[in-house]
């Protein structure tokens, strides 16, 4: 089952276009969705000087830049403040939280969405077919729960070590799971032949699966924003590089598949740009600063 949750005024805070908000996105600007890893930074979590200096020349002409990502909100932030963006918006967990970014907040940001869910299913059926995997839900608190030590970067903050039967207790907004004992091809074979039910599920690079709510990517939350806000799909540029971002890349008016995405992630987009570790970013952004951000 799913549900969805919002924060303490009793209803999703996006600002309608023109009402005010901290954020209105600007006529004849960019919504410009940005994945992190293998996209903002490389594999290794580093952002170049020539990404975050055109990131930032996005940001201070106006456009409105998304940072989209798997990632967890506390490991968002840090890329947030990296742009230089001091009010805006980020689609976290691939989709399951969103977060209006101001810096005036005594938090300096607050969540206006999350996409809550049952892990319990999702986790007996794993569990069955790949019993030496690691682990760990974020659950709808903001916190991480986690089996066998599971840490990763993506967290954004050290995961409580648990029971597997207390993981299948909480409701989540994600639910990751690895395993250090099959190859990624073996892990995608497993993956695919449990036939996971009710949820929305990715694998990654490696021997790695994130799960979201029924129906919830990043493509999903990122069109709530936009109809949102009130920007044109022609104005909307993604760029990604994994099989988290498919949906994204078909959802934009524009979307960019880095140079060493997969194919079946090159097929969902319009174009290809160059490797993250060739700064391909770099000309996707200065294409959307010379105003081309249309297919």
């Amino acid at each position: 089952m799913t549900t969805t949750e919002t924060n303490h005024t009793g209803e999703i805070s996006y600002p309608a276009a023109g009402d005010g908000g901290s954020h209105d996105h600007r006529s004849g600007r960019a919504m410009v969705c940005l994945d992190v890893d293998g996209t903002l930074v490389d594999h290794d979590g580093h952002m170049s000087e020539a990404v975050r200096q055109v990131g930032r020349e996005v940001v201070a002409a106006g456009h409105t830049v998304v940072v989209s990502t798997g990632r967890s909100l506390p490991a968002v932030l840090p890329v947030v403040e990296a742009l230089g963006v001091t009010q805006g918006y980020a689609v976290c967990s691939n989709g399951g939280v969103t977060v209006r970014i101001d810096t005036s907040l005594p938090a300096r940001y607050e969540v206006i969405d999350r996409q809550v869910f049952d892990p319990a299913p999702a986790l007996h059926a794993l569990s069955d077919r790949l019993p030496n995997a690691r682990y760990a839900v974020e659950t709808a608190e903001g916190i991480f729960l986690s089996t066998e030590r599971f840490q990763d970067m993506s967290f954004g903050l050290a995961a409580e070590g648990v029971s597997f039967q207390e993981l299948t207790e909480v409701s989540a907004v994600r639910l990751v799971v690895n395993s250090h004992t099959a190859t990624s091809e073996e892990f995608a074979e497993a993956v695919g032949g449990i036939g996971l039910q009710g949820v929305t599920y990715s694998v990654g690079w490696s021997a790695w699966l994130d799960i979201a709510a029924s129906g919830v990517t990043k493509g999903s939350s990122l069109e709530v924003l936009r109809d949102q806000l009130g920007v044109p799909l022609s104005d909307v540029v993604a760029v990604g590089d994994g099989r988290n971002d498919i949906e994204m890349l078909r959802w934009a008016g524009r979307g960019v598949a880095m140079g060493q995405a997969p194919e079946e992630v090159v097929e969902a987009a319009d174009e290809r740009t160059a490797h993250v570790n060739d700064d391909g970013l770099v000309p996707v952004l200065r294409s959307v600063l010379d105003g081309d951000s249309g297919r």
